[in-house]
């Protein structure tokens, strides 16, 4: 097995106490014999603490919370998330009641969460963005929602005191519905617009619009298809005419993916250059499994779609 690893900042890896280099954004790798066990130990800068952690099937199967493991063809990628600071001192970002509970915006050891009090106790980890976030009271079809508003994400809180609503948006708009803007990390650069109807106890996907703002050149193309039926945009316009009759049932086919990755170097040593993309799919907490979807094309559009094996 090959392992691949990553860090969300640059880290020290040691293997068994060994040396093994620096980890960040690029793949590094190790070789792993079957059954072989590593007590692998990143080290980032003095302001973070290290992370340690054993490799072996367990670790492949319920990954630790600072980590997301992605399994590929027999192989792994382990991405280190997340590291705590030193200090771990807790500090309170905002502070508020609404519909009779109490609720707390804070940071401790560098992450963000948000501690919920109504008729229990309920404590939720929120991304970095909501580091600076504001708390503020709203209505979405004339029920009271907790906004937490932070830069690029935003989260919402039931008069319950249960998170109903979390996800990155550039910009929000609360009324009779809940409208969202969001932009995507796609080749396309495509934008969003979300329309969620609320009933006091869940927010539910009504409407979805999804606009690209720039044309990809073809040598990505494949994955920018991908990223449009992720996004649930005009994925039917890369298709040719005798794959577009069929449009509709390509969601279905490509299955519940939750992102498109590049495959990894090893994926064109075992199948040649073909143009593929990896879509991303949960398992569990903190860990996907990778497939690996193939197209072909014809005068620029897309005549075959199918899952390399």
């Amino acid at each position: 097995m090959r392992v691949y690893f990553l860090s969300e900042r640059p880290a020290a890896l040691k293997l068994n106490g060994a040396y093994m280099g620096l980890i960040d954004s690029f793949e590094k790798f190790v070789e792993m014999g079957e059954g072989q066990k590593l007590l692998a130990e990143a080290v980032p800068d003095a302001e973070y603490m290290p992370v340690n952690f054993f490799i072996d099937e367990k670790f492949f199967s319920a990954p630790p919370d600072f980590t997301e493991v992605y399994l590929t063809e027999g192989d792994a990628v382990i991405y280190i998330s997340r590291y705590t600071r030193r200090d771990g001192e807790i500090k309170v970002i905002a502070q508020t009641q609404f519909c009779g509970g109490q609720y707390t915006l804070f940071t401790n050891g560098g992450r963000v969460y948000l501690n919920c009090e109504k008729d229990g106790c309920t404590l939720y980890p929120l991304s970095a963005g909501f580091e600076n976030a504001t708390l503020r009271e709203d209505a979405v079809g004339g029920r009271p929602v907790l906004l937490a508003e932070g830069k690029g994400c935003l989260a919402a809180v039931s008069e319950e005191g249960k998170r109903v609503f979390y996800n990155p948006a550039e910009s929000w708009e609360c009324g009779e519905k809940l409208i969202v803007n969001v932009a995507f990390n796609t080749c396309a650069d495509c934008r969003g617009v979300c329309t969620f109807g609320y009933d006091g106890t869940a927010m539910r996907l009504e409407k979805s619009v999804t606009k690209e703002s720039v044309a990809p050149d073809e040598r990505v193309l494949h994955f920018a298809f991908f990223e449009s039926v992720l996004t649930r945009g005009n994925f039917a316009k890369y298709l040719a005419d005798d794959l577009k009759v069929m449009a509709d049932e390509l969601p279905d086919f490509l299955g519940g993916f939750v992102d498109v990755t590049l495959p990894y170097s090893r994926f064109y040593q075992r199948h040649g250059d073909l143009r593929a993309a990896g879509l991303v799919y949960p398992v569990a907490d903190n860990l996907f499994k990778v497939k690996y979807y193939a197209v072909d094309l014809t005068d620029g559009k897309i005549s075959n779609v199918y899952e390399v094996e």
